[in-house]
């Protein structure tokens, strides 16, 4: 006798009820849904029990692999003392011990801690906190209310959030609600705008940067940037030197530098923070993802204590940071937070992910020479694979061959769950995986490329 599935009535209630992100739902209609059930290491389990390596840390967010001891227990034991209570004139051990934590963890120089719920939000707020700042600190230098950003920069999708950012098929729709900016090429080495070779180029690509911050610094509240690596981007991997530069700038102009560590936070680069590669300090810090191991909705803003001190007064003079979110500093959340920074130092995390990244580096190099790979951008566990139609000319396949997606559905096949960046695939593994889970990972996604783009080019 058989035995029914699981996801018959899920799948049904799923295409009736369900409205999901980043998906053009009438094709979801048309599919059955892959639906997880349960998660052990580096492995997701969906409810007809086949495994998948998660090859995305599902979606960038996961440390110490699924369901780590440490983690389950922080939660269960804090879920015994209370799950919430407002931080709106309250506190709560957890949160108070995390703030410490990761002061200590950060770049030095920031001190303060504001939490929120997500990358967006957390956003949000350095935006708000920087032009609250310039108002309250040094009126006299101007309205400074406006931020300048890279091109093709991802920095979520809240109003604030999209209006810094410039993924155009993301966000032309939505132009009419987001507020003027200024922009800049990034440092894409392997498509540069200005048609120069690293690093015979110096880094040119920061003269227009420059040029802009020079004209236009009075008018700039900050500039905001993804350290090291734009991820949404494509893992667009910046030349070494490059943040260190920018912050020389803003420092020079007067601006503040505004670091969206969302994605590069908590080891996904080899150092517990993207900016330590170079011993930058922000002025603000937007974390996230990896914040809480995967486990809880949970981001924070970090600000310099100068910043913190422009928003000091009586009460009368309406100095207060009004912003703030329901679940704000929520404990269980802060609790499971602080057991996966303790894991970091437990298990030596960062360690690892070094030993590992060398690995990586070895298993993507014969990657390098198939026909349709432009290049392979590597930042620690970050990595990003452009695959092109033609590698002579860098001609880019169009977006309605879907030639990512039918990369990522060919390594589903073989038992890796990925998301594609367009026609960028993106494999972010949890930082805990092993050699053996790492070698498996670019195996079948080495086998799927080969498979997709040097097969049928007629689209899926």
């Amino acid at each position: 006798m058989t035995r029914p599935s699981k996801r018959l009535p899920l799948a049904a209630w799923d295409h009736a009820y369900l409205w999901h992100p980043f998906t053009q739902m009438q094709e979801w209609e048309q599919e059955e849904p892959l639906i997880i059930h349960k998660g052990k290491g580096s492995y997701l389990i969906d409810t007809e029990g086949r495994k998948y390596l998660d090859g995305t840390s599902s979606i960038w967010v996961n440390i110490h692999g699924h369901r780590h001891p440490r983690l389950d227990r922080a939660l269960t034991t804090q879920l015994g003392q209370i799950a919430h209570s407002t931080f709106l004139g309250l506190s709560n051990p957890p949160a108070i011990s995390l703030a410490r934590e990761l002061i200590r963890l950060a770049p030095k120089g920031l001190r303060r801690v504001f939490y929120s719920d997500n990358g967006s939000t957390a956003v949000e707020v350095a935006l708000k906190m920087a032009v609250q700042y310039w108002q309250q600190r040094q009126p006299s230098v101007g309205p400074k209310n406006s931020f300048l950003h890279l091109k093709l920069a991802y920095h979520g999708d809240t109003v604030g959030a999209v209006s810094v950012g410039n993924i155009e098929l993301f966000h032309a729709r939505f132009k009419a609600l987001l507020f003027p900016t200024l922009e800049v090429d990034p440092p894409y080495c392997y498509r540069c705008p200005l048609r120069l070779t690293y690093p015979a180029c110096r880094m040119a690509c920061i003269d227009p940067l420059e040029s802009l911050l020079k004209a236009r610094h009075r008018e700039l509240a900050g500039v905001i940037l993804e350290p090291l690596v734009q991820a949404a981007a494509g893992m667009l991997t910046a030349p070494p030197g490059y943040l260190t530069r920018v912050r020389e700038l803003c420092t020079k102009y007067n601006v503040l530098l505004i670091a969206d560590e969302v994605a590069t936070g908590f080891g996904r680069t080899g150092k517990m923070f993207a900016c330590q590669h170079e011993g930058v300090t922000p002025d603000l810090m937007a974390i996230s993802k990896g914040m809480t191991g995967g486990y809880m909705p949970l981001a924070a803003t970090l600000a310099t204590e100068e910043i913190y001190r422009a928003f000091l007064g009586r009460y009368d003079e309406w100095k207060t940071f009004f912003h703030g979110h329901s679940y704000t500093g929520n404990p269980l959340g802060c609790a499971v937070a602080l057991a996966n920074l303790d894991i970091f130092r437990r298990e030596k995390t960062l360690l690892h992910v070094r030993k590992q990244t060398k690995l990586l580096t070895r298993l993507l190099r014969p990657m390098t020479s198939l026909s349709h790979v432009g290049e392979i951008r590597q930042c620690g566990l970050m990595v990003g694979i452009e695959l092109v139609q033609d590698r002579t000319t860098r001609t880019p396949y169009p977006l309605e061959m879907r030639i990512g997606h039918r990369v990522a559905q060919a390594c589903r096949k073989g038992g890796l769950l990925m998301r594609p960046l367009g026609n960028v695939i993106a494999l972010v593994p949890p930082l805990s995986t092993s050699p053996q889970e790492l070698t498996e990972m670019v195996a079948i996604l080495h086998s799927a490329i080969v498979d997709v783009t040097e097969g049928s080019a007629s689209p899926a």
